[in-house]
């Protein structure tokens, strides 16, 4: 059995974020399908035993179970000594976490869930909220990135993980095309893309079963 199981889903920008960790630190992990479009994460036995909150990520290490991938993501830097923030940077690598979790994964992530998960046409003004307060955080970004190589600075770090997480999923499920609308945002993921380990996510977590595609528009 591999050191690491990590209780995912292809479809979980979440669970890719700690995914990428994992194999661009080169570390022993196997990935542990969920059968999240069945409803499994909201069983009370999965709940039980896996997961109280119901969601995954999670991962599986020495007996223990750990969630939400920022947690998750600091752990392993603390762990392994990869990838984590120097000691000057504990505060930026802390805000960066807390606004992606808050506003660059969280509106970026439901707006293509409801764009193309649901079992119905989302409601326009729905969509348009969300991708309204995507292009905010987005855009917020994109400039922090007009000088730097990576969030942090001139190496990848778990900030780079953590807010990559839903940014290499098809166009055609998150309805951006972040080379025109976001170039800086575009050559940071192609930089990240390039680091030795990385896959795109449906490759990275092949088990499970994710909600099925309903492309309306």
């Amino acid at each position: 059995m591999a050191r690491y199981r990590l209780h995912c889903v292809g479809a979980s920008g979440n669970s890719f974020k700690v995914a990428l960790f994992l194999n661009c630190a080169g570390l022993d992990w196997e990935p542990v399908g969920v059968d999240f479009a069945g409803g499994e994460t909201r069983t009370p036995d999965w709940r039980a035993a896996t997961n109280v909150m119901g969601e995954v990520p999670v991962l599986e290490a020495d007996g223990r179970q750990m969630s939400q991938s920022g947690a998750i993501l600091l752990w392993l830097a603390e762990t392994h000594g990869m990838f984590g923030p120097t000691r000057g940077e504990i505060f930026e690598t802390r805000r960066w976490l807390l606004f992606d979790n808050h506003k660059f994964t969280g509106n970026f992530a439901q707006h293509r869930f409801q764009r193309c998960f649901m079992p119905e046409p989302a409601h326009p003004a729905v969509l348009a909220y969300l991708r309204a307060r995507t292009e905010s955080a987005f855009a917020i970004v994109d400039r922090h990135l007009a000088n730097r190589r990576f969030m942090l600075g001139d190496r990848p770090t778990i900030v780079d993980f953590s807010m990559l997480g839903y940014l290499y999923y098809p166009a055609e499920e998150t309805g951006f095309n972040l080379a025109t609308a976001f170039p800086a945002i575009d050559a940071w993921r192609r930089r990240v893309a390039a680091l030795p380990g990385w896959k795109p996510p449906y490759e990275m977590m092949p088990l499970g079963n994710s909600p099925p595609l309903h492309l309306y528009l």
